[in-house]
């Protein structure tokens, strides 16, 4: 059986929560969805934003309607859109009036990734911009009441985001290489 494109997209970014995100414990609040299979990945070939905003409202209703058990995140993969890093940050904005205009705020929000992501502040080559690189441009579908649960057991919340620029500062060259093979050289 052939392997179609977004087979492709979706084994890449469960390979990069499995062996990057989790596996370098960027994010300790990811493995636990991941592991009981709570996350809905949702491969769009939309190469528009009314499309891409059609798609994230209704992935934010699914998330509305299912029960945390079932559906802890989503996280939406773009293979043909929002590719220019500039681009995907001006759609954040769109993203975030729907969520506004849907009276979804502190319900739901937006973690941001993308092949190309750079913080404000830093320089492309930065190690730290790692942090948020993914194979494809993403939106992660956030609950809110979630985050407040894991930000609730977890001991120092505020000390993740240094912790993981020390780690991404101590790879080497030959372990983002190896870790990050997707990204464009």
């Amino acid at each position: 059986m052939p392997t179609t494109q977004q087979d492709i997209a979706l084994n890449q970014v469960k390979d990069w929560l499995e062996n990057i995100v989790i596996g370098l414990n960027l994010c300790p609040f990811a493995k636990k969805p991941f592991k009981q299979k709570q996350i809905h990945y949702l491969v769009t070939d939309s190469t528009n934003d009314y499309d891409l905003l059609t798609e994230l409202y209704d992935q934010l209703v699914l998330l509305d309607n299912a029960a945390e058990s079932e559906i802890e995140t989503s996280i939406i993969i773009m293979t043909e859109h929002l590719i220019d890093f500039d681009q995907y940050n001006d759609f954040l904005d769109l993203a975030d009036q729907l969520i506004d205009n849907n009276d979804w705020r502190g319900v739901f929000q937006i973690a941001s990734f993308h092949p190309d992501y750079q913080f404000a502040g830093t320089n492309p080559a930065d190690a730290e911009n790692l942090t948020n690189r993914s194979p494809f441009p993403l939106l992660h579908l956030l609950r809110e009441n979630s985050l407040d649960k894991a930000v609730e057991s977890h001991p120092n919340v505020d000390a993740i985001p240094q912790q993981n620029i020390l780690k991404m500062n101590q790879l080497t060259k030959q372990q983002i290489s190896e870790l990050f093979h997707y990204l464009p050289d």
